[in-house]
């Protein structure tokens, strides 16, 4: 009866944290370096703002590709985000700027170390076990909606 009991205020705890929605987020498959990684495509302020927060997991290869409307310095944080990841921020021709490791939880914010329009989030270590690095570019992106 205790662990029934303890089983249903799990699900109450976990009901509390909904879980992202990628139902209505379109998915594309990127190339870099011959590797494939599939990726949903946020655009939205709304979307870019919830990004991965509250999963807890990634299926192998697959990410979040967030999508700006001009290249710029872009900043990112791990705020209720589970998942260690890591970004790539891409510039306007698919070139990788940069890439940084991020930890669960961390409210510091990483930069992009030139203007970027996109950002890729990958399971931390997905780039560099792949042997991706700065400099490298990326195919398959979609055309930015520019203002």
């Amino acid at each position: 009866m205790l662990r029934c009991a303890h089983l249903l205020l799990l699900a109450a705890a976990l009901a509390a944290f909904p879980v992202a929605a990628a139902d209505d987020i379109p998915v594309i498959t990127l190339t870099i370096n011959e590797h494939k990684a599939v990726a949903e495509v946020v655009t939205t302020p709304e979307q870019r703002a919830n990004g991965l927060m509250r999963r807890f997991s990634l299926q192998p290869d697959h990410g979040m590709l967030f999508v700006f409307e001009r290249p710029q310095p872009l900043g990112f944080w791990m705020k209720n985000t589970y998942i260690p990841l890591s970004i790539a921020f891409i510039d306007a021709t698919g070139r990788i700027v940069s890439i940084d490791d991020m930890k669960p939880l961390d409210e510091s914010t990483h930069w992009s170390k030139a203007p970027a329009l996109y950002a890729l989030e990958m399971k931390q270590g997905w780039f560099a076990g792949k042997g991706i690095a700065a400099g490298d570019f990326v195919r398959g992106l979609p055309v930015a909606a520019t203002r």
